[in-house]
C-alpha cells in the first residue's frame, strides 16, 4: 500500500512539474493618448501597447468621433519593431471626445477586444 501511495504521489508531482502554464491573452497595458485622458492637441497617432505580441493579420484598431463615425486614417497595424504595439494614424482632430476600439489576436490565438475614450480639450 505504501508503495502504491508513493507511486501515485510521484505521478501527481511529475504531472504538476511538467504542466505548462496556460497561455495568456493580450491585454491592453497602456495607450497614447492614455485611457480617459484629456489632451490639449490632436495626436498624430494612437498607440496601444499590449501585454503579449499580436498576430498582425488579425489585429485591428479604429478611432471614432462622438457620433460613431470613423476618424482614423484606416492604416491600423502592428508595429514592425514591437509586435505588442498596435498603431493607427489620425488626422488633425477638432476638440471633442473620441473612442478607440480594438480587437486583437495574440500570437497564441486568444482574442481580446475593448475600447476607451480620450478627449481633446477646447
Amino acid at each position: 500500500m505504501k508503495t502504491s501511495r508513493l507511486a501515485v504521489a510521484c505521478l501527481l508531482a511529475a504531472a504538476v512539474v511538467t504542466c505548462t502554464p496556460a497561455a495568456a491573452h493580450a491585454f491592453l497595458d497602456h495607450a497614447m493618448p492614455a485611457v480617459g485622458s484629456t489632451v490639449r492637441t490632436s495626436p498624430t497617432t494612437v498607440r496601444l501597447a499590449f501585454s503579449e505580441p499580436l498576430e498582425p493579420a488579425f489585429s485591428r484598431v479604429h478611432v471614432e468621433d462622438a457620433a460613431g463615425k470613423a476618424v482614423d486614417a484606416g492604416d491600423g497595424h502592428v508595429d514592425a519593431a514591437d509586435h505588442a504595439i498596435l498603431v493607427v494614424a489620425v488626422p488633425s482632430l477638432p476638440p471633442g471626445t473620441y473612442r478607440v476600439r480594438w480587437r486583437v489576436v495574440s500570437i497564441d490565438t486568444h482574442v481580446t477586444e475593448g475600447d476607451y475614450t480620450f478627449t481633446i480639450a477646447q
